[in-house]
Protein backbone atom coordinates (compact mmCIF):
# COMPACT_ATOMS: atom_id res chain seq x y z
CA UNK A 1 0.00 0.00 0.00
CA UNK A 2 1.09 3.54 -0.79
CA UNK A 3 0.86 6.60 0.95
CA UNK A 4 0.51 9.86 0.65
CA UNK A 5 1.04 11.50 4.11
CA UNK A 6 4.17 13.35 3.60
CA UNK A 7 2.92 15.51 0.71
CA UNK A 8 -0.03 16.10 2.71
CA UNK A 9 1.96 16.69 5.85
CA UNK A 10 4.15 19.39 3.45
CA UNK A 11 0.97 20.67 2.01
CA UNK A 12 0.27 21.85 5.73
CA UNK A 13 3.41 22.50 6.99
CA UNK A 14 3.56 20.04 9.66
CA UNK A 15 6.75 18.13 10.32
CA UNK A 16 6.77 14.44 11.23
CA UNK A 17 6.99 15.55 14.65
CA UNK A 18 3.65 17.36 14.82
CA UNK A 19 1.97 14.87 13.03
CA UNK A 20 3.22 12.23 15.28
CA UNK A 21 2.26 14.38 18.57
CA UNK A 22 -0.88 15.30 17.34
CA UNK A 23 -1.97 11.15 16.71
CA UNK A 24 -0.08 10.27 19.86
CA UNK A 25 2.61 7.85 18.44
CA UNK A 26 6.75 7.97 17.82
CA UNK A 27 7.95 10.10 15.38
CA UNK A 28 9.54 6.91 14.35
CA UNK A 29 6.67 5.88 13.51
CA UNK A 30 5.25 8.50 11.14
CA UNK A 31 8.69 7.88 9.14
CA UNK A 32 8.48 3.95 9.03
CA UNK A 33 4.62 4.44 7.43
CA UNK A 34 5.91 7.44 4.66
CA UNK A 35 8.46 5.00 3.83
CA UNK A 36 6.21 2.25 3.42
CA UNK A 37 8.08 -0.12 6.23
CA UNK A 38 4.78 -0.04 8.16
CA UNK A 39 1.18 -0.09 7.72
CA UNK A 40 -1.39 1.63 10.36
CA UNK A 41 -4.04 0.31 11.90
CA UNK A 42 -7.11 1.32 10.95
CA UNK A 43 -7.50 3.72 14.03
CA UNK A 44 -4.08 5.05 13.27
CA UNK A 45 -4.94 5.55 9.63
CA UNK A 46 -8.27 7.49 10.52
CA UNK A 47 -6.66 9.69 13.29
CA UNK A 48 -3.69 10.43 10.39
CA UNK A 49 -6.59 11.74 8.21
CA UNK A 50 -8.27 13.22 10.95
CA UNK A 51 -5.24 15.75 11.65
CA UNK A 52 -4.69 16.64 7.95
CA UNK A 53 -8.24 17.06 7.22
CA UNK A 54 -8.19 14.33 4.39
CA UNK A 55 -9.88 11.20 3.73
CA UNK A 56 -8.65 7.89 4.83
CA UNK A 57 -8.67 6.75 0.91
CA UNK A 58 -7.36 9.92 0.17
CA UNK A 59 -4.05 9.15 1.58
CA UNK A 60 -4.10 5.83 1.24
CA UNK A 61 -3.67 3.49 -2.05
CA UNK A 62 -4.22 0.38 -2.47
CA UNK A 63 -1.32 -1.47 -4.92
CA UNK A 64 -1.37 -4.13 -7.41
CA UNK A 65 0.69 -6.34 -5.31
CA UNK A 66 -2.09 -5.90 -1.99
CA UNK A 67 -4.52 -8.01 -4.60
CA UNK A 68 -2.52 -11.03 -4.69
Amino acid sequence: MKNLIKVERARQNLTQAELAERVKVARQTIIAIEAGKFLPSTILAFKIAKVLNCKADELFELEDRDWL
